[in-house]
């Protein structure tokens, strides 16, 4: 792990911004509309998908995806100016807010500035021709790290935007050299030293791909070399077939303590539920009470906590990359209230420093934090249960999230559809 990790990082809540989909305006300006909601949520950070000029040759439906970059050093038009850019980072900062912006080194466009200007730079098939190393992304052709030209090139913009932006999410971070990325980040530090670097780490089943193809893929416990935070990918499929099967939930949470031993003890975890590549989480649940008990065990989980914007207004439509597809805003749904005050829950020191367990993984997740005199539990009945057993001594506690009376006796408690947070103390532990 990056030795300057700030493990402060544990108790962020990122909210990811698609501008072109998050408001009627489509622009920077749009999102500077948002932005005391947003603050009020009392997120840390807003994370932007790529704000670059898109590609039209090979686009992907009318408006392209903003993953197939022209030039990295520019705005897309549609959204503004470079000037646009920064008044809304000015703003944003002005809200106590951070801004991350999206960095895709690797690749561009299929009429990238640099295909034109820079062609060798690039991977080449066995015919000679422009090409990626993943067929179904046939929108953009990969970069070819072979050549030093390539890393001066990329971390030259790095730092340009490192003047600028507070951190960088890193598009599927690990197809590119962990030397690279180490290099980059320690450019980047001369000119911004408390930038936030989040990886795109990837499913397991993509590194392995990747590998028998005979290409290069860092795993996530090779990324924490470099980055700060990993997202969660190698444990999505896990939760996925949870929702699939309510058996396989002990297998999840099973999965996310064993993240606890295999990555380094500053490990940071990006619990990202739902993103611009996956559908919805509300999409995805059984009914409303599953969905708020997935929200609150998000945000109980250690490591940062994630947002798609929509999520609590409990959107269930995954808005297109490739179209102006809105996100369709719905207050009569919103939970924000509810967030609200899970990240400010989140904001305490025990979620930084904290000692981590699981004690129950069937049907109801009972997790754990012990700092200091402290203990923190949450109990998440997933499943509809109706008692579970806990660390907890008989005696009647609070319930953080609306305030109920919760009584163990026999060292049981009994569930509804709510999910239930204790803050205690140490002694009250069995």
């Amino acid at each position: 792990m990056a030795k300057q990790t700030n493990l402060n990082l544990r108790s962020y809540t990122f909210y990811q911004v698609f501008p072109r989909q998050h408001s009627t305006k489509q622009n920077f300006e749009g999102i500077v509309d948002d932005l005391d909601r947003i603050k009020a949520l009392g997120v840390d950070v807003i994370y932007l998908l790529p704000i670059h000029p898109i590609g039209k040759k090979a686009r992907k439906g009318t408006k392209g995806s903003p993953y197939s970059i022209v030039d990295y050093y520019q705005v897309h038009e549609d959204l503004g100016t470079t000037e646009d850019f920064k008044n809304f980072v000015s703003k944003a900062h002005q809200e106590g807010l951070k801004v991350m912006i999206d960095i895709v080194f690797n690749h561009t466009s299929r009429d990238s500035k640099l295909v034109f200007e820079k062609p060798e730079w690039f991977y080449k098939n066995q015919q000679g021709e422009f090409a990626n190393r993943v067929g179904d992304w046939s929108d953009i052709t990969d970069l070819d790290f072979k050549h030093r030209e390539v890393w001066n090139y990329l971390i030259d913009v790095l730092k340009y935007w490192s003047a600028m932006v507070d951190g960088f999410r890193c598009d599927v971070a690990p197809l590119l050299p962990i030397d690279f990325w180490i290099e980059a980040r320690k450019a980047c530090e001369k000119v911004n030293p408390e930038l936030i670097w989040l990886t795109e780490s990837v499913h397991p089943g993509f590194i392995k791909y990747l590998r028998d193809m005979g290409y290069e893929c860092s795993s996530d416990s090779e990324m924490y070399q470099a980055f700060d935070i990993c997202y969660d990918y190698d444990i999505f499929d896990y939760m996925d077939d949870y929702l699939k099967d309510p058996k396989k939930l002990s297998k999840w949470l099973e999965e996310i303590q064993r993240q606890e031993v295999i990555y380094p003890k500053n490990y940071v975890k990006l619990r990202s539920f739902e993103n611009h590549d996956q559908k919805r989480l509300r999409s995805k649940v059984r009914d409303q009470d599953h969905f708020m008990q997935m929200i609150a065990l998000n945000f109980f989980l250690k490591g940062s906590a994630f947002i798609y914007a929509g999520m609590e207004h409990q959107v269930d439509h995954t808005p297109s990359l490739f179209e102006d597809d809105l996100v369709p805003w719905q207050s009569e749904h919103s939970i924000e209230a509810y967030m609200k005050r899970l990240i400010a829950l989140k904001k305490q020191p025990i979620f930084i420093d904290g000692i981590f367990n699981i004690h129950h993984k069937e049907g109801v997740a009972v997790l754990s934090y012990t700092y200091q005199h402290q203990f923190l539990i949450g109990i998440f009945n997933l499943e509809n249960e109706s008692e579970v057993q806990v660390p907890l001594i008989d005696g009647i506690y609070t319930n953080f999230i609306d305030e109920s009376d919760i009584e163990v006796k026999h060292g049981k408690m009994k569930l509804n559809g709510t999910p239930i947070i204790i803050d205690t103390l140490k002694e009250h532990i069995t």
